[in-house]
């Protein structure tokens, strides 16, 4: 069995790709051989049985020529299916060599926000792959929720401290984060023992404008890194809008952190959990309850949580299910 995966970069240190490279790890367990066409790649550790083969080119219509150069030959072999991984735009210029052959083609996305070039990439896709049906900006009767694919083994369980609570919010600067709302419901508090740490890269010129707004903020680390981010955290805060399930969620609730979460997609993450985790967006007066309720909970209370969340993303999101539900897309 073959598989083949489009992705933009192959690199275990990059902050905002470096998860791609364990996804990758569990395809290959369940194949053959796992070829992956990628725009960059470092050296990954990946296993015998990955061949990774790349698409570079100085501008966007070179790389799709190179593209589908790189993948026509692929083909000849009839993988099982092609997965095109989170850019829409591989999965539109896969198609018209994949689709005539009848080879199924996945397209794995999770994000809010939808695109012209997106309902193209659903209309010539098989199936589309995402977190949970909340997860896709639209409606379509080809999504297939799969949970996020999360290295759980990777992921050390973090120790509760009698400290300070200290609150990490993590990922780029975007607007879409709501990280002005974090830094008021903090100061809301006042002298509570809670400190917050903002950590993540800042990409384009409208993040970079919007970290400029805010307290200091920390520079992302690599990927190989990051569990010592996780560790040195009480709970992890994430007011991402509605339509978007951040991977950095899934991560800490696997570190066994408390995650305080806005977007209603988390439901079944956090649902029944005392104190509560979710409140609602952009609402910092009900954020800063939820963080007292934390603070209440003491060291034992947040890790009584932390272990039933991980326990959860375990169950639900860690890579092993995700590579499972890929394969089974892709041999219905």
């Amino acid at each position: 069995m073959r598989l083949v995966v489009i992705t933009q970069r192959v690199d275990p240190d990059d902050p905002a790709l470096g998860a791609t490279v364990p996804m990758l790890r569990a395809l290959a367990a369940r194949v053959d051989e796992l070829v992956v066409l990628t725009l960059a790649s470092r050296a990954a550790d990946l296993p015998a049985n990955v061949r990774v083969r790349s698409v570079a080119a100085p501008n966007q219509a070179l790389r799709g020529l190179r593209l589908a150069a790189a993948l026509a030959p692929e083909l000849r072999a009839r993988p099982v299916a092609v997965l095109a991984h989170m850019s829409p735009i591989y999965a539109v210029l896969a198609a018209p060599l994949v689709r005539p052959l009848r080879v199924p083609l996945l397209l794995w996305f999770t994000h809010w926000r939808t695109s012209r070039l997106l309902r193209a990439a659903e209309r010539v896709s098989t199936r589309v792959l995402t977190v949970d049906r909340r997860s896709f900006p639209f409606e379509s009767p080809k999504v297939t929720p799969i949970g996020h694919g999360i290295d759980v083994d990777a992921i050390p369980c973090v120790e509760q401290s009698a400290g300070p609570l200290r609150l990490l919010a993590l990922g780029r600067t975007s607007p879409a984060k709501g990280l002005e709302t974090i830094v008021e419901a903090v100061a809301l508090l006042g002298d509570a023992p809670v400190e917050l740490e903002l950590r993540g890269p800042s990409l384009t010129d409208e993040e970079r404008a919007y970290r400029a707004r805010l307290p200091h903020v920390a520079d992302a680390v690599p990927r190989s890194e990051i569990a010592g981010v996780y560790a040195r955290a009480g709970a992890l805060v994430n007011n991402m809008r509605s339509g978007a399930l951040d991977k950095v969620v899934f991560e800490a609730a696997a570190s066994c952190l408390p995650v305080l979460v806005s977007n209603p997609g988390f439901d079944g993450l956090v649902a029944g959990l005392d104190p509560p985790l979710r409140f609602p967006q952009d609402d910092a007066a009900a954020l800063a309850e939820r963080i007292r309720g934390l603070l209440a909970a003491g060291p034992e209370g947040r890790a009584r949580i932390g272990r039933e969340l991980r326990a959860r993303v375990e169950r639900d999101h860690s890579v092993e299910h995700w590579a499972d539900r890929v394969i089974e897309a892709a041999c219905p």
